[in-house]
């Protein structure tokens, strides 16, 4: 599996971190260079298009708290981001949701942070009906409605 990787400048030991150990799968990293004025928006859009253009399987996204990139991500069609904490939330988007990238805040204790992407990287999604008709829904929407 190819997972694309970004972080504005405040994610770039985590960024490190989790591209070093995880060594199961190709981490594809989009923000290869970080300075201190980046902006979060210019990665998460990049990491999205390389996802909806099939470069990556799935996408990890890191800025300070890891909400403003998960926005960010959410604007490129057919993305489904999910800002996640724990592994409980990092099982549930993926199983319920389909998500395929995870946004993560810079903050999260670099051991929990692989714990949560693994959880991420390794729960299915489930095809149960209930969450295939929600997701349907969304992309539905994103069909017939530019903003």
């Amino acid at each position: 599996m190819k997972i694309g990787i970004v972080t504005d400048h405040n994610g770039v030991e985590l960024k490190k971190y989790l591209m070093n150990n995880i060594t199961q799968h190709e981490i594809i990293d989009y923000s290869p260079i970080n300075f201190p004025t980046d902006d979060y928006p210019d990665f998460a859009i990049k990491l999205g298009e390389a996802l909806v253009k099939g470069k990556v399987n799935m996408g990890i996204a890191i800025c300070g708290s890891g909400i403003g990139i998960s926005i960010a991500c959410n604007k490129v069609k057919n993305i489904r981001c999910a800002k996640v904490s724990n592994l409980e939330e990092a099982k549930y988007t993926r199983q319920d949701n389909d998500a395929n990238i995870i946004a993560l805040s810079s903050k999260l204790p670099s051991e929990d942070a692989l714990k949560i992407v693994k959880t991420f990287i390794n729960t299915p999604f489930s095809n149960e009906e209930r969450h295939q008709r929600r997701i349907d829904k969304i992309k539905k929407y994103e069909e017939n409605h530019e903003c």
